[in-house]
């Protein structure tokens, strides 16, 4: 756990004039508080414990601020007027021993931003943000990884800009002793080298990792300019983030959607009223199917199509627009395939169904002879990813393989894995993949999308049309000419689901699946001690969700052990592998272990009840 920050504030501010005469530009004040002490009573709200100021500039101001904090210690960079903020950080060698947070002295900034890189294994984090048009950008230059290539405040340097720097990062110890190498090698030249440049100097040799998160609230103050932004628009919105609050009844629901939400979540939907044909609106829906396509393919290969509706209505959608004279082999081991089949059938759609065991693995050389004795008569292969009916996670890196082998088109129903499970469309050779904004995405339900190769979308232009509200390609087609959904979105919806998609990317989507695991992990201990039995294989499981065997106790019944832990605001669901009685637990949403061990007491009180 890292608890040491580094906060860089030797410089003599002089681009805010008189504000920084008679003191460092850390000192400035947005309401009645020091934006640098503002920063470090976040930093300790976070859990940092040892803070380490670099001062040059009136260096006696923060000498003061170490005797309000005893988590201060300065250290005294006598050169600064001849010297950068790489300089500054040199000079810190005999105190710096491990991981730290490194800051600009000059920063406001949501809070949020701390708790994600603290919460985050990866060492090496560089924060960054979408554009802000604040006119002083750091620009960034990244690899299809997100690992640095290069920052710059000149354009013409970069090959793309593809995120700001927004002035905190996380730094391991081993890459702090390679930046002070490099400066050691360059000092001789001059001392006005920036701590930006020494991160991209080590990156050529290590990869440091870019975290981007388009919609951050932040700012830097180096100019009167800036000051205005921050004071008018900035501050403000970080007073709606930290704020800003109703009560709300928290739910813990284990049903498998919709998931138990933040209460940002929540507050992202109590918006102005905006009528959706606002290029503000069209703006923001843009940001959402880019966003949604970056999690799990490269955005100029793949697009986002919107719907508004359930994740069914996106199903739908698939499996009636893209689906021309070929054949459709479904691969069914549950409820979900089931329900896909009733679909094209209602279509009149040439299928095919393979039906496998909701609680075994598919078999592949079985799917694999379906497909040989098949040849150039399936055009596309639907499956479902995570069959909720069971908990079943199926695996599609595997089918894509064997479906690009033989020239046919894999789509994928996430709409229980998106968001929690990593999924690689590219490399998985998906076509189209199908999920909604209310399970691991943590967002409110009524938006569904389809994330599709865009040649293969394309493609569908000249087909015939069986739909009209889930057309896949129209609804493509008008939103890329006018930025516009063809019919009524859900507004407030949208606002809470970039409120989401921006929590996801805090979080980071193997850090979920990592906290789902360990609810997961949380709830097979505690129905081994109520003696309860699941029913998929531990090796074959999702994690996600946990179908249950109903217990053979005399007096037990669904609906009153439904009722008995709804009045203790928690929510389970029956179970759907046909007659077989059972129930299903999901351990998504905004929950934890915690609450796993909540809903596992009050099981167990009920049991008890029966017994």
């Amino acid at each position: 756990m890292v608890n040491t920050a580094v906060i860089v504030a030797a410089g003599l501010g002089s681009r805010l004039k008189e504000r920084t005469t008679h003191q460092p530009k850390g000192f400035v004040e947005i309401d009645g508080l020091a934006i640098v002490e503002r920063s470090i009573q976040q930093l300790i709200a976070s859990g940092i414990t040892h803070i380490v100021i670099g001062t040059g500039y009136l260096s006696a101001f923060y000498e003061e601020l170490a005797g309000k904090y005893p988590q201060i210690n300065c250290v005294h960079n006598k050169d600064y007027q001849d010297s950068g903020s790489m300089y500054t950080l040199y000079q810190m060698r005999d105190t710096l021993d491990s991981d730290f947070l490194l800051l600009e002295s000059d920063l406001l900034y949501d809070p949020s931003g701390l708790k994600y890189l603290l919460h985050d294994s990866t060492q090496d984090i560089i924060l960054a943000s979408g554009t802000t048009h604040s006119n002083d950008e750091v620009y960034i230059e990244y690899d299809h990884n997100h690992f640095l290539v290069n920052m710059s405040k000149q354009l013409s340097v970069l090959k793309s800009a593809d995120a700001e720097l927004v002035g905190i990062c996380k730094i391991s110890i081993d890459t702090y002793k390679r930046m002070c190498q490099w400066s050691a090698e360059v000092f001789a030249q001059h001392w006005k080298w920036d701590y930006e440049q020494a991160l991209v100097a080590v990156s050529k040799n290590k990869p440091l990792l870019v975290q981007k998160i388009e919609h951050y609230v932040w700012c830097e103050i180096d100019t009167e300019e800036h000051l205005v932004r921050a004071k008018q628009d900035i501050y403000p919105k970080l007073q709606h983030i930290t704020e800003q609050s109703f009560p709300v009844r928290r739910n813990i629901l284990l049903n498998p959607g919709p998931a138990t939400t933040t209460d940002t979540v929540k507050l992202a939907q109590v918006i102005p009223d905006i009528c959706p044909r606002e290029t503000e609106f069209g703006e923001l829906m843009k940001w959402t199917a880019d966003q949604l396509t970056s999690f799990v393919a490269p955005i100029d290969q793949f697009t986002t199509v919107l719907f508004g509706g359930s994740g069914t209505a996106a199903v739908e959608a698939v499996l009636s627009s893209v689906v021309g004279e070929g054949k459709l082999l479904i691969i069914s081991n549950g409820a979900y395939g089931e329900r896909m089949a009733e679909i094209v059938g209602a279509y009149g759609i040439d299928h095919e169904v393979f039906a496998s065991s909701p609680i075994m693995p598919l078999a592949f050389d079985e799917i694999e002879q379906v497909l040989q004795h098949n040849s150039n008569v399936f055009t596309h292969v639907a499956v479902v990813h995570h069959e909720t009916t069971s908990g079943i996670l199926n695996d599609i890196h595997k089918l894509g393989q064997l479906c690009a082998r033989y020239n046919i088109d894999l789509i994928a129903d996430a709409m229980s894995s998106y968001g929690a499970i990593p999924i690689d469309m590219l490399h998985s050779h998906i076509s189209f993949l199908i999920s909604s904004s209310n399970k691991n995405l943590q967002g409110m339900a009524g938006i569904s999308f389809v994330i599709a190769n865009r040649a293969k979308l394309q493609a569908l232009q000249n087909h015939t049309p069986r739909n009209y509200y889930l057309n896949l390609y129209r609804q493509y087609e008008y939103f890329e000419k006018t930025g516009q959904m063809r019919f009524t979105p859900p507004v407030q919806t949208f606002y809470a689901l970039k409120q989401a998609i921006i929590e996801t990317q805090q979080e980071g989507i193997a850090e979920r699946y990592q906290r789902y695991t360990h609810s997961w992990e949380t709830l097979i201990a505690g129905l081994d001690q109520l003696e309860l039995q699941y029913l998929v294989p531990l090796e074959h499981h999702s994690k996600i969700i946990t179908t249950i065997q109903e217990p053979t106790i005399d007096g037990y019944d669904f609906d009153q052990m439904h009722d008995y832990l709804y009045r203790y605001g928690i929510t389970i669901y029956p179970g759907k592998i046909g007659k077989l009685s059972s129930f299903r637990i999901a351990n998504i949403g905004e929950i934890d272990h915690q609450d796993i061990t909540y809903f596992l007491e009050k099981l167990g009180d009920y049991l008890n009840t029966i017994r």
